[in-house]
Parts: C-alpha cells; structure tokens; sequence
C-alpha cells in the first residue's frame, strides 16, 4: 500500500486527448490527427470519470489535447467539471477556429490556453500546417485571447530549413503575448518520423514521472510522446490501478535503466507539458541545452 500511495501522489499533470479529429494536417503532427480523425470510443461521462479520479489521485492540472480539442463538444463540460474539481487547466488548440461560446470557457478563471506557431509569413505557416487561412485565423484569436487577458503561451515549433523562427517569436511579442514563447524542435512521432520509428531519443527522460496521458481510446501512455508505450486503459481498469500495475512499473524500469544510460535531453523546450511556472528554476527555461537542475514539473503553488 505504501507504494501505491507513494506512486499515486506523484501524479500532479495529466494530457487529455479527447480527440484525434483536426481541421489542419500539419507535416509533423506527433498524434497523426487531421480531418478523417474521430473522437475515439472515450464517451465524455468516461472523461469526466477520468478526471475525476485525476483529482482523487493528486492531480493539481490537466491539459485538454488532440487533435483539436475544440472540436469535441464536450470540451466546455469537461472545462467546467475540471474546474469544480479544483483542477487548473489549459487548451492545447490551434487556435483556427473558437467559438463566442468557447471564448466564455476560456476565459473563467482557471483555465490558459496554448497553441503551436510556425512563422510570421503566412505562406510558410500555411504550408506546414495545411490549412488554408490558418495563419489568419491563428493570428487573429491570439490576438482576441490577449485581448481578453486570457494567459496563453506559444510554442515556435522549428520544422523546416529557412523556417522564419526568430521573426515569429519576435512576431508574437508585438502582438502582445505576454506568456511563455518556446522554440520546440521537431519530435519525430508519428507524422513527425523523418528517420526511422519512433525511438526513446525523442523523449526528455521524464516519461510517468508525475505525468500521465489518456487517448481517445482511453489507452493510458507516460507520456504524449510515448505513444508507443500503452501500459492501460481506463475503459478497463481505474487510473490507479493501471498506475501500480505490472505494465506501467515494467515500463517505467525499462525507462529508467534506458535513460540511466544516456545524457538526458533538455526537459524544455517542451511545448506539450506546461512544465515550468514562474518559480520554476532559470536551468529549465526554453533557451540553449542546459540540462535542468532538478525534476521539471509543473508548479501551481
């Protein structure tokens, strides 16, 4: 029982994705979502189930993924019941499109959003991510969620050689983006595999340490990036068992011994894991490769 308590008082962030359906199809997607994607077999009851033992668990945020999340309609329902479970919470969206419904979601009190940028030249943008008008789009709801005072952080993912990088981050600064502004570099997870599968060089070491992720199969992974390592379902077990279960103990070993090994990459930059807040330590912050000085987990205090 010790144990137990021990493993799951450690989980203090969790990735949602409750969905793997996306207006765009950008070339480096990690998920693979685009337009032909679903909502997987998770109902939003099984969600809210989800969250609610995210909470029993110790879970101090979560992070509604996909995909894009703003396209479950569940998504305000899932906000709001994070919410009264005294959960803080952040959107990962592409911000293409948001609803005058979704703007008033966003905009309670708890809740921050996130979303990827590419460039400041809209042909650029466009053409990773696939989307015609995409960069307006984007463009235009950053400017309203700032607008709004909604906190909202960036991440600059680098994907392609003469990509307008340093201009797109100088871009949102001008625009008023106030929050974190991250250079990600390409992961090579699913659409994003440029040399070969998947491989643990893409992730930052700290796979299930205080983290977890739930698909829209209800699949349970360490991480967003380990995509590959299932170690449960919450459709078939509860989160705390599949946390203390064989699977994710022999995964988490595995990991462990593999890392033990290898220099560990830099935990930021990160843009999928709100990993450092304001009183996170300056060795794990998004510029150069230092390695941080210590575990890299959100701090809501």
């Amino acid at each position: 029982m010790g144990a137990q308590l021990n493993l799951q008082s450690r989980v203090t962030f969790a990735w949602l994705e409750v969905t793997g359906k996306c207006q765009l199809r950008c070339d480096h997607c990690y998920a693979d979502s685009g337009p032909a994607g679903s909502h997987g077999a998770m109902t939003t009851e099984e969600w809210a189930s989800s969250i609610d033992q995210l909470a029993d668990l110790g879970t101090r945020m979560v992070q509604f993924i996909g995909g894009e999340p703003t396209l479950h309609r569940g998504l305000p329902a899932l906000v709001g019941h994070a919410l009264d479970r005294g959960l803080a919470v952040e959107v990962f969206t592409n911000l293409v499109r948001v609803s005058a419904d979704l703007w008033e979601v966003f905009s309670q009190p708890g809740v921050r959003l996130a979303t990827s940028y590419y460039s400041d030249d809209a042909e650029q943008h466009e053409r990773i991510t696939r989307g015609r008008r995409s960069y307006e789009r984007t463009r235009s709801n950053l400017v309203e969620a700032v607008r709004r005072s909604i906190p909202v952080r960036v991440g600059v993912i680098d994907v392609d050689e003469g990509q307008r990088v340093q201009e797109a981050v100088s871009q949102l600064r001008n625009l008023g983006v106030e929050g974190e502004v991250r250079v990600d570099r390409l992961r090579q997870v699913g659409r994003g595999v440029r040399d070969g599968g998947p491989e643990l060089g893409e992730l930052c070491g700290q796979c299930g340490d205080g983290r977890v992720a739930i698909a829209p199969d209800g699949s349970v992974w360490p991480c967003v990036f380990s995509r590959w390592l299932p170690v449960g379902n919450v459709r078939q077990d509860s989160l705390a068992n599949i946390l203390v279960g064989p699977r994710m103990t022999e995964t988490a070993s595995a990991l462990a011994t593999e890392f033990a090994r290898r220099p560990l990459n830099p935990c930021v930059p990160n843009m999928c894991d709100p990993q450092c807040g304001p009183s996170c330590s300056p060795a794990c912050r998004p510029a150069g490769n230092r390695t941080p000085t210590g575990a890299c987990a959100p701090d809501y205090s």
